[in-house]
Formats: C-alpha cells, sequence, structure tokens
C-alpha cells in the first residue's frame, strides 16, 4: 500500500504575512513549470509574488501595506 511507505518529503512552514520555508527540498518548480535547484537546507518561497528574485523571496512582503 501507498500509504505504508516510506518517502522524504520537504518540511513546510508558512510565516504569517510573508514566506513559505522549506527545508529539505531538492528542487521547486516555478508556476511556468522552471525547476530551480535548491542548494540550501532552507529556503523562503516568495507569497506575495512581488519578489524581484522570484520564486525566492526577498523580503518585499515587509514593505507591502496590509490592508
Amino acid at each position: 500500500m501507498a500509504a505504508d511507505r516510506d518517502f522524504d518529503h520537504p518540511d513546510v512552514v508558512l510565516c504569517p504575512d510573508g514566506p513559505l520555508l522549506l527545508r529539505n527540498a531538492t528542487s521547486v518548480q516555478a508556476a511556468d513549470g522552471t525547476i530551480h535547484p535548491v542548494e540550501r537546507p532552507v529556503v523562503a518561497l516568495c507569497r506575495c509574488e512581488k519578489s524581484s528574485r522570484l520564486p525566492w523571496c526577498d523580503g518585499t512582503h515587509k514593505v507591502i501595506p496590509r490592508g
């Protein structure tokens, strides 16, 4: 059964009003299909879609006014 199999998967943490953190990921696939290799133990993915480094978070969410 598939439910009985062990598999590695990244840990995911949603930061309130911030990025999505991935721990132990090996790659990230962007919305356009581009696959980005991950070379760090933890990476931050942009959720506000305003980063100049998409799909990576660059901290821009900190200066966007919240409504």
